[in-house]
């Protein structure tokens, strides 16, 4: 029953014209077994189907589970808006997050982990692409009056108002058709779609793909006009670098010409979701002027872009040659030279490191000397004080003895000389250690403010070099440039 009214609605759905708005919403209460990671009943095929294309006819879906790992991944991973209440087990948590993380790619899983962990009752956090932050928000206590599943007969009571409902068939029984417009076709367009080599694919594109007004898609239109979209992998590489880093670019080429231009290039961001292969009803194809029944077609297009972006695409890093630096992937200038300020901090410290073991011999040397002198100057000025005193005493008494004997005054007078004599030797050895003493400090000065001079020029120096950051273009080889898809989109116009 489930998958004879989902298939039901699929092909609803599929005669609709495209929108932006919400047309319908399907629900789907105690999803269990209807979609499950592993088997395949058939309800799944169909519920995958709405979740992957109903958006561009304006159909949503809300399943609701209470475990989680109940569902596919495909499901998970399609979900626009999620609304999680209480989880019974880390597994089902686990697969929560690792769903939510798929679809978006930008949630921090540490904090939604853990206000998942706190909720209370009847408390559920909404999580949606619309939204910036996860919202916390309480249900109220409700009671419910279903009856639970209906019997054959309950359905009969249900329905048996339905068939003054139901649409006026033809006399040959089928439904009468909506008489919607069908777009007259000009000489250079056709009802069935041109021939288109095997080896691509072919797609229609979602006008509510977020790019589609890039193209200037329009909604619900049936005039469909050529496209081709790629998918290329690029693959930069610089072994002095240090740079190994892979990157997706997807462009559309759009209008098509004769000949494949790739600097025709339209940057697109798409996703798979975006494209689908089925045709709206009623479409007119525009004839492509390029021959994309050709595979020659395809193969030039490929080589031509391949050359292109080899010629055309490179990646900047910042470089400090004296520092042989380069910046990480991602890195800001600023980010860079506040690294190369740090490693040239470190060489500078290194280098005033060996300066000062320089530096050190000499200055212990003018140390020791100046030791030395000090303590010859302390001996001098004592053995001076003491000349002094001893003079002064003997002088003292050998002039009271030249009173009371005058004949020995003569050899006094010849002494007290002697002893001036030694006194003024002794003061004279005092001044010249002095002033050697004062030579040795001056020394000591005039090394210890080159040291300090040297010093500065050092973290002067690398301070420059760390500046001295230049910015370097990283090129791709042709080898470095896969064309991973190369398709054929239709996109409608009109």
């Amino acid at each position: 029953m489930v998958t004879l009214l989902l298939s039901k609605l699929v092909t609803w759905m599929r005669k609709q014209s495209g929108t932006p708005d919400l047309r319908a919403l399907v629900y789907m209460d105690e999803v269990f077994g209807f979609a499950p990671p592993t088997a395949e009943p058939p309800s799944k095929k169909q519920i995958l189907t709405i979740y992957k294309q109903a958006r561009a006819f304006g159909v949503g879906m809300l399943l609701v589970t209470q475990n989680p790992v109940d569902l596919d991944y495909k499901l998970m991973s399609n979900a626009g808006t999620w609304m999680i209440g209480r989880l019974q087990t880390e597994r089902d948590k686990a697969r929560i997050l690792e769903g939510m993380q798929s679809a978006s790619g930008q949630i921090d899983v540490k904090q939604l982990d853990k206000r998942i962990s706190d909720l209370g009752k009847m408390q559920f956090i909404l999580q949606s692409a619309y939204v910036k932050e996860p919202l916390l928000f309480t249900s109220r206590m409700t009671m419910s009056f279903d009856a639970g599943p209906l019997d054959k007969n309950q359905i009969s009571t249900l329905m048996a108002d339905h068939s003054a409902r139901m649409p006026a068939k033809s006399e040959t029984g089928s439904p009468v058709k909506s008489s919607a417009a069908t777009p007259e076709e000009s000489a250079n367009e056709s009802r069935v779609a041109p021939k288109i080599d095997p080896s691509a694919a072919v797609y229609y594109l979602d006008a509510a793909a977020p790019w589609a007004p890039t193209v200037k898609a329009v909604p619900g239109g049936r005039r469909l006009q050529a496209a081709l979209i790629a998918r290329v992998h690029l693959s930069y590489d610089h072994r002095g670098a240090g740079v190994k880093h892979s990157e997706e670019w997807e462009a559309v080429f759009f209008p098509l010409k004769e000949r494949f231009d790739s600097a025709a290039a339209i940057n697109v961001d798409y996703d798979d979701r975006d494209l689908s292969s089925r045709a709206p009803d009623q479409a007119v194809y525009m004839l492509p002027q390029a021959n994309l029944g050709s595979a020659a077609y395809f193969k030039e297009a490929r080589i031509s872009l391949r050359d292109y972006l080899s010629r055309n695409r490179s990646m900047s890093v910042f470089r400090n040659s004296k520092l042989r630096l380069y910046s990480r992937i991602g890195e800001s200038r600023s980010e860079f030279e506040s690294r190369c300020l740090k490693a040239a901090e470190n060489n500078a410290d290194s280098e005033v490191a060996k300066l000062k073991d320089k530096y050190d011999a000499s200055i212990d040397r003018v140390r020791s000397q100046l030791s030395d002198a000090d303590r010859r100057i302390r001996e001098l000025d004592a053995d001076t004080q003491q000349k002094k005193h001893q003079e002064l005493i003997q002088g003292a008494g050998d002039l009271l003895k030249g009173l009371l004997g005058g004949r020995r005054r003569s050899i006094s007078l010849g002494r007290a000389a002697s002893r001036r004599s030694q006194t003024m030797r002794t003061e004279e050895r005092l001044r010249t250690a002095e002033e050697k003493m004062a030579d040795k400090a001056k020394e000591l000065e005039q090394l210890e403010d080159k040291l300090a001079e040297d010093i500065t020029e050092i973290a002067e120096r690398w301070k420059s070099v760390a500046l001295q950051v230049e910015e370097m273009e990283i090129s791709l080889d042709k080898a470095d440039v896969v064309v991973d898809d190369l398709s054929v989109i239709w996109i409608a116009v009109a």
